[in-house]
């Protein structure tokens, strides 16, 4: 493993993330740049500022109570809305300090004084993220965390607004931590009725040309689909 690595790794330690954590995480990040070819310092910037920003990313997920109190926040939305969220949670005055590995905006608001930030999603392209964040950062953008192929910046309000930027009177965390938007519902719906009709069309093939009686296939169908449906509900009632 590179020197690179070997720096993080010591740093995650450092900060606290669990040593097989570490691990996991060193490893996946190496088999990366493995497999891109880039060097690692070119793909993730220096180390030191990689493994706070991973490190703040290890802190476990907080309930909007704790929140309240201790001035941290953990919340997702689908990508349809991901960046009208932001920014609304922003003018709040919480400030997002890493992605984390399930896509969760790890947050933050300053108790004494709050002020509004700013967010923009990028699509990271043939120029990678490092050259990105270069040709943004003479506007105020400085990343604030990664997911798939997106990449998140964000600067302080007052860059654009000055000292209207400052919150007097910040609204308290909300209670929710998953925002699903209209548009993920419908594409869910109609994936659902696409799912269904290939299922509908398989059976009547398979009753027509096999044994199989349709009450069986039918009582197996629905049985799948509710399995479906109910792993969907428990993974959504866990990010709530």
């Amino acid at each position: 493993m590179s020197d690179y690595f070997d720096e993080l790794a010591r740093l995650l330690r450092e900060a606290g993330v669990p040593r097989e954590r570490v691990d996991a995480t060193v490893g996946d990040l190496a088999a990366y740049v493995a497999e891109s070819g880039t060097a690692p310092e070119e793909e993730f910037g220096p180390a030191a500022a990689f493994a706070r920003t991973l490190g703040a990313g290890a802190a476990p997920a907080e309930s909007a109570e704790s929140a309240s109190e201790g001035g941290r926040w953990v919340w997702t939305a689908d990508i349809f809305i991901d960046e009208q969220r932001l920014n609304e949670f922003g003018a709040q005055g919480w400030e997002v300090e890493t992605v984390d590995k399930r896509g969760m905006f790890v947050s933050r608001r300053d108790a004494e004084r709050p002020q509004r930030w700013e967010y923009r999603r990028e699509v990271v392209g043939r120029e990678g993220r490092r050259a990105l964040a270069e040709r943004l950062a003479p506007d105020g953008w400085e990343p604030c965390g990664s997911w798939v192929h997106y990449e998140y910046f964000k600067r302080p309000a007052a860059a654009s607004v000055g000292p209207a930027a400052e919150i007097t009177a910040p609204p308290p965390a909300p209670a929710a931590r998953m925002f699903l938007s209209r548009r993920f519902y419908a594409l869910a719906a109609a994936l659902f009725a696409v799912i269904a009709a290939v299922v509908a069309g398989v059976g009547v093939v398979l009753t027509a040309v096999t044994p199989i009686k349709g009450a069986h296939f039918w009582t197996g169908a629905a049985i799948g689909a509710l399995a479906a449906l109910g792993a969907l509900w428990l993974m959504l009632r866990r990010l709530r």
